[in-house]
This record gives C-alpha cells, structure tokens and sequence, in this order.
C-alpha cells in the first residue's frame, strides 16, 4: 500500500485527512517504471514540499531500537536528502547494535547514528528542545523507546516513510507507508533516482551511503531472492555508485561465540510441528539481541521446515528491565509474518499490537513488567523461564496446531 499526503503544520484536526484518504492503491500489473512513475512523482512532490517548509529546521531521526540494514542505511540516505534543504538531521535508536553486520556496516561505511539509551536513573535525559520536528524511518513508532520523550516534548511528527503493514493511525505531514514493497532502502533509492539528491561517485559519503543502501535492498529482500523489478531497478542505479569491497567486507563478518551458542540452544530446544519450528533459547544479554533472528535464519534451512520461530527473555541491566523478544522467518509464501503475529500475541492495555511483519520475516516484543528481574535466584529464574516457555509455545501452537495445541504441564 502506498500513502502519500501533506498537512499544513497549522492545519485544524478536523481538515487533516484520515490515513484511508491518503493511502493510495498500488497499481496491480505492469513495469514499475511505467505503471508507478505517477504515484512516484505525487510522492516525490509531497516531500520535496515538506523539506521546503522546514528549511533550516533541525529534526531527529528515529529508528527501532534495534536497526538494521535498511533502517540505517534509508536514514542516511534521507540526511543527505535533508541536507540539500539545509535540515540538519540527528540519526538515534535506543537499542543495541549487535548483529556483526550491522557493526560492521556502520564502522566501514561512518553512517552518522548515536546510540540514545532509554531515559533511567543511569541515562541522562536528552534536551530535545533544538529539534523541530521528528521522522521515523522503517518504523512507525511502535518499537521505538525514544517516542514516549518525544511525544512528551510536543516535537510535531513531519514524516513517516516505512515498508512494513501499518500499526496503528498516523498523524503527520508526510507518510509514505507501502507495504507491499520489500525494503525501505528502495524507497529511498526511489527518491535519489526522482533527483532529491545527485549522486556523485567522487563524493565519499555519496559511494558508502549507496553501499549501506545495496546492502539494506540485498538483507531484506533475502539476498535479492525475494526481490520485486523496482528492487532490482534500484539496485540497478545503485550498482554505479557503490563500493563493491566494503560490502563484501559486510557480507564476510564473522558470528561471534555468543551468536553460535544462540543457534546451538535454538537447535537443542526446537520443537517441530507442521512443518514449522519453534524454539525457546532462554536467557540473552541485551548485547546479544540480534542472535535471535540469526538463530530463526538458521532454523528455516533445516529440510521439511518452512517456517522458524526463535524466542528468549531479554535482560536490560542498565534499564533494569527483561522482554520476551522472539523472530519468526519463513519460506511459505501464503504464511503472512504481519497477520501471525498479531493474532498469535495480540495488543497491550493501550492497543499497540506486541509484534508485525513483513515479507517472510517478522517479530515481537513483549515486556514483563512486574515480574522482571530477580534473576539472582536461580530457581526462581528457572521457574519464571519455564511458564514463559510453555506460555509462548502455547499461543504459537494454537495457530500452528489448533486441534492439538494445548502443553502438558505436568
């Protein structure tokens, strides 16, 4: 799905329009470049529109807590656009970066993110009163930390670009949701190939944002194996800009210990049923966050299994704070990652969903709340491990199973 709007900023609530009167089929058939260079051109238009209005403005950035590829790479990429309008942009996440490509990514290619962490007793409250406006980028908001202080500092949101299925109502000058597209990166691409921004491959931050863009379309397009024609088109125009070495050097990062213990628990503890493989890993440093999708890749090779579902208990010592955070990956194409989720683990109190999707790959989050901590009593931990784990396996299996999903708990 496609929406494309501009709000004026004074513009009363009541003349804003609703997020169905924005949101513009996608065209059905035919050549991307001819079929959506319209839709392209009205989107393209709105933006440019907005940057416009907000020349000389400073605007925070937000990604997830725990960015990857995609997400990285589309917020430089919407820097540099920024740039050109004389915005300067400050590109945050709360979480961790841990998978060893990520690392990597951002140390070879300088991608300009800070690290905010959650605002606690140990983390300073960040003075958000230089920024104009804010911009989520492969996100909607819903699985970042850094949006409750925001909100809470009235800073207005202008624009929301995202390829995953819409999580809740909008409310911002911009929004361009699609999500029948594969990546975010390739909406970007779009916007540099509209001319937002010239490339020029004698620029050194020009050749590595194109590098970190090639290689956000590559990871959530499943190195180009799910790819539709306007990932390859712009893969395409990236190909004359990007450097082919560093993203090589990405690409070969090794795993670290902590990664492959991951995947030898997953393995150790899955449970197979109908074709699909669920496993509960225990226990995770913050740190090692990002083994848990690495285990769910790894656990959807195994012959007869198309879809993997990895979970554990997150522990946050600095925030003092435990999720149950698990990733699911697939190889059906009739499985939706986004519809599982939601209907496997629903909403919270305020109607937030726990978890989506998109295209073969998804997740979920869930916090713990009263119950966490305490983890220096052992059996204490164990016990609490045990009825997550049964809890978890228990929801999964209802729609895997629903003639059988029930545990023995004996």
């Amino acid at each position: 799905m496609v929406s494309s709007s501009l709000k004026a900023k004074d513009a009363p609530v009541s003349d804003r329009p609703t997020l169905d009167s924005v949101v513009e089929p996608r065209a059905a058939q035919g050549s991307w470049a001819s079929v959506s260079s319209g839709l392209l051109d009205s989107r393209t238009a709105a933006l440019e529109k907005m940057l416009e209005a907000h020349q000389g403005d400073r605007q925070l950035v937000i990604l997830q807590d725990f960015p990857d590829p995609d997400a990285l790479s589309s917020a430089w990429a919407y820097k540099l656009i920024a740039a050109q309008y004389e915005i300067q942009c400050d590109i945050v996440y709360a979480g961790t970066l841990s998978h060893q490509e990520n690392i990597a990514l951002v140390k070879l290619t300088g991608i300009p993110v800070q690290r905010w962490p959650c605002q606690s007793p140990k983390s300073k409250a960040k003075d958000l009163s230089p920024y104009q406006g804010c911009v989520l980028i492969d996100n909607q908001g819903t699985t970042s930390q850094l949006m409750a202080p925001v909100q809470q500092a009235e800073i207005p949101l202008v624009l929301v670009i995202d390829h995953h299925s819409l999580q809740e109502d909008l409310e911002a000058e911009v929004i361009d949701v699609r999500s029948d597209t594969r990546a975010t990166a390739t909406m970007l691409t779009q916007y540099l190939q509209a001319g937002l921004l010239t490339l020029d491959s004698s620029n050194n931050a020009h050749v590595k944002c194109a590098t970190a863009l090639m290689h956000g379309i590559r990871s959530d397009t499943h190195d180009l194996r799910q790819a539709q024609e306007e990932d390859f088109q712009a893969a395409a125009f990236l190909s004359r800009f990007y450097d082919s070495q560093i993203l090589n050097t990405v690409l070969q990062s090794a795993r670290s210990k902590q990664v492959m213990e991951v995947i030898e628990r997953a393995l150790k503890n899955r449970s197979i049923v109908n074709n699909v493989t669920i496993a509960g890993v225990g226990y995770l440093r913050y740190d090692d966050r990002d083994a848990i999708p690495q285990a769910a890749d790894f656990l959807v090779t195994e012959d007869n299994v198309h879809t993997a579902v990895v979970y554990g208990i997150v522990h946050d010592e600095d925030e003092d704070l435990e999720l149950v955070v698990g990733s699911l990956r697939t190889t059906k194409l009739t499985l939706d990652p986004d519809e599982f989720i939601k209907e496997a683990f629903g909403q919270d109190a305020q109607g937030r969903f726990f978890g989506g999707g998109r295209s073969l790959a998804g997740g979920f989050e869930i916090p713990m709340g009263f119950l966490s901590g305490l983890n220096e009593n052992s059996e204490y931990a164990k016990l609490k491990w045990t009825v997550y784990d049964k809890q978890i396996k228990q929801k999964l299996l209802h729609l895997v199973n629903p003639e059988n999903s029930m545990i023995d708990a004996s």
